[in-house]
């Protein structure tokens, strides 16, 4: 009884007993069921009778450092009422498969983070296809639509599209469900596929500068306030000022040129964030060039706005800003200035909420990593279920953690 207890503990399985273990390049462990009565699939009628014995391969999960095979010895029992043949039950093995249940756990769980299919299949000692086929069967419905939800793109090589796009919940940090395109009439069809009192939950819409976001959350959701990222419009005016500079910095020597490259950190910074010795160092910058220093100064004009603390205030010192800029003669912040203006209602309402699309996009990073990993996804459909698999196994891990 020690003996049974010890094995079933050592190799989780239930009723069996071992009768032989080899150690070779795989872990070889021959097993047999404990005999009991069993009854016909057929007529039911109890029986003990053996027909033959057939021995059969199956893949365990890998243990000890090695490859688990297991030479499973199964009866054939013969009822004595209809003489139909059968094989006795086990709880391990599903009928005509070859690798036990908890290896196809196994292999999903392992699934549960960037690592490509080859990986996991060098791991368990399985074939890519067969990895392939394991995760196949996972499938994850359309999610409900949340009160908050954050769409995005990522440069993706799937559905021949070049960009994907990725619907999340940042309030809930859930991801809830991965597109094939980002374009208007795909959108449609998605979004016109929720009922309207589905779609009138929703509250908040985040997206960046990508007019097709901002068009179809008014469309399709008439009571939700339409954000832009604060990331994205921001960056808007990083970028002009980066390419001020890099067209001023062409005009200096190859000397001049690389210290201004090195010191673009001092430039892009907050001044009144700096030290005093580096207000010192932009200022000096600054005096090599009238377009730099007053782009500097309507860059450092704008990031006062970040420091508003509501609608109103952020709107007047918006106003002012685009008026200034749209008429200060560089063209790089004459084209913001524009930006600005078209996106002015949705940039004011980042002010008023605390909503951003900052989870999204560090989504957006592990989906990167996953689709370097594998090289590339041609199938669109197996491309989303992977994404939504590790994601969904995230927030598992936080629920149980929360629980605790």
């Amino acid at each position: 009884m020690l003996y049974n207890h010890f094995t079933e503990e050592l190799l989780g399985l239930q009723g069996v007993k071992i009768t032989n273990v080899e150690q070779e390049k795989n872990l070889i462990i021959h097993l047999e069921m404990e005999r009991k009565r069993h009854n016909c699939i057929c007529c039911g009628t109890a029986t003990d009778t053996i027909h033959d014995y057939r021995l059969q391969k199956i893949k365990d999960i890998p243990s000890f450092g090695k490859n688990v095979v297991i030479m499973l010895r199964k009866r054939r029992y013969r009822c004595p009422h209809c003489g139909k043949r059968f094989y006795e039950e086990n709880t391990f093995l599903p009928g005509y498969h070859r690798m036990t249940n908890r290896l196809v756990k196994f292999v999903l769980n392992r699934l549960t983070d960037e690592r490509s299919f080859t990986s996991v299949a060098r791991e368990v000692n399985l074939s890519v296809s067969t990895i392939i086929r394991i995760f196949d069967l996972v499938s994850y419905p359309k999610a409900e639509l949340p009160k908050v939800l954050s769409i995005d793109e990522f440069k993706g090589n799937t559905w021949g599209e070049k960009y994907q796009c990725i619907l999340t919940d940042p309030e809930n940090k859930i991801v809830l469900d991965i597109l094939p395109e980002r374009y208007k009439p795909y959108l449609t069809t998605y979004f016109c596929k929720y009922p309207k009192e589905e779609r009138e939950k929703v509250k908040y819409f985040v997206s960046d500068m990508w007019r097709t976001y901002y068009d179809t959350a008014g469309t399709w959701f008439k009571n939700a306030i339409r954000i832009v990222d604060k990331y994205h419009w921001i960056r808007q005016v990083i970028w002009a000022f980066e390419n001020v500079r890099k067209e001023e910095q062409k005009k200096f020597s190859k000397t001049h040129r690389r210290y201004f490259k090195n010191s673009k950190k001092l430039l892009l910074k907050r001044f009144n964030k700096l030290e005093n010795e580096q207000q010192q160092q932009v200022l000096v910058m600054l005096e090599t060039s009238v377009n730099l220093s007053r782009s500097h100064w309507y860059k450092e004009k704008f990031l006062e706005i970040l420091d508003c603390n509501d609608r109103e205030t952020a709107k007047g010192k918006m106003q002012e800003w685009i008026y200034n800029a749209s008429n200060c003669g560089i063209p790089q912040f004459e084209k913001c200035a524009d930006s600005m203006q078209n996106w002015l209602t949705g940039i004011l309402n980042s002010f008023s909420s605390p909503h951003t699309n900052g989870f999204t996009e560090g989504c957006n990073n592990k989906i990167k990593v996953l689709k370097r990993n594998a090289y590339g996804y041609k199938n669109f459909r197996r491309f989303r279920n992977r994404i939504l698999h590790i994601f969904s196994h995230m927030q598992q891990n936080k629920e149980q953690a929360a629980a605790y």
